[in-house]
């Protein structure tokens, strides 16, 4: 079954745990210190993202998106079960759809995020793990003793304390240098410009001011928090950073600005997250 993702467009436990596992999976993770201070946020013309000065106390954020083996570790350890294996809900891609269409795959999840049929991560481990639901996220820091970003936090992070819709400036010819995103006109045909037709290995593009990987493109990051234009009477989430199914033709919300919303227990093979110390 083909269904419009909504994701994209709109933008988108461990009681057998041991104090070792839990260790190794902080350990495994480098973090950046994001400094005390005051950051512009936000721009004039953006309607759910405006203009604003905020504080921060100064947080510590992971250098690159989770990745594929540090999940792994979590669910050994946990026999946790993620919503797509549960529900059999997950959202997949394949290359020939329309523009924002998407597949429901009932055999996706973590371990094969485009479904059994188009092979699993035994050769991406160092991916970012993807097919995971905000629910699936929140699961992972729980065990990991981190948290999700705010989405303030994760702006600020993005910036690297500049004012301007990418962290370099205004301008987006720069993004294929730090983002792996989708380059083609349209989804008809593979694209594979930066070499990788999906995700791509986490920091193999070329960091930002701070030294974090990925900020852009690669896939969309869970953070915490609300708008005001979110709805009273249902939850949902919020994702950042664009992915690699998002060109300059569809979606483009690889940028510091764009705030997407899902469910939260909707699984994307182009969602993932990168957490922050408690």
């Amino acid at each position: 079954m083909v269904v419009k993702n909504k994701f994209i467009r709109l933008l988108l436990l461990c009681g057998a745990c041991s104090f070792s596992q839990q260790a190794v999976a902080q350990s495994d993770t480098s973090f950046v210190h994001i400094p005390k201070g005051e950051y512009w946020l936000g721009g004039r013309e953006h309607q759910l993202n405006r203009l604003r000065k905020v504080s921060t106390p100064g947080f510590d954020l992971a250098v690159t998106e989770l990745s594929n083996r540090l999940f792994e570790q979590f669910v050994l350890a946990t026999n946790y079960k993620t919503d797509a294996e549960r529900f059999k809900n997950a959202m997949v891609f394949e290359v020939g759809l329309a523009e924002f269409r998407w597949m429901s795959d009932s055999t996706a999840y973590w371990r094969f995020p485009n479904g059994i049929s188009r092979g699993g991560i035994e050769d991406k481990m160092n991916h970012p793990v993807t097919s995971i639901s905000y629910a699936d996220a929140e699961a992972y820091c729980k065990w990991a003793k981190v948290r999700l970003p705010t989405l303030d936090e994760w702006e600020i992070a993005s910036r690297s304390a500049a004012k301007t819709t990418y962290f370099w400036g205004e301008e987006m010819e720069k993004i294929g240098q730090y983002a792996n995103i989708w380059h083609g006109r349209d989804h008809l045909s593979p694209d594979l410009t930066d070499g990788y037709l999906y995700t791509a290995p986490v920091a193999q593009f070329k960091p930002n001011g701070f030294g974090l990987y990925d900020m852009y493109g690669n896939v969309f990051e869970f953070c915490e928090g609300t708008l005001k234009t979110d709805p009273k009477n249902r939850k949902v989430v919020h994702a950042r950073g664009g992915s690699w199914w998002c060109s300059s033709y569809a979606c483009g919300f690889f940028n510091s600005l764009d705030i997407g919303r899902v469910n939260p227990h909707a699984s994307f093979s182009n969602q993932g997250f990168r957490v922050s110390k408690i």
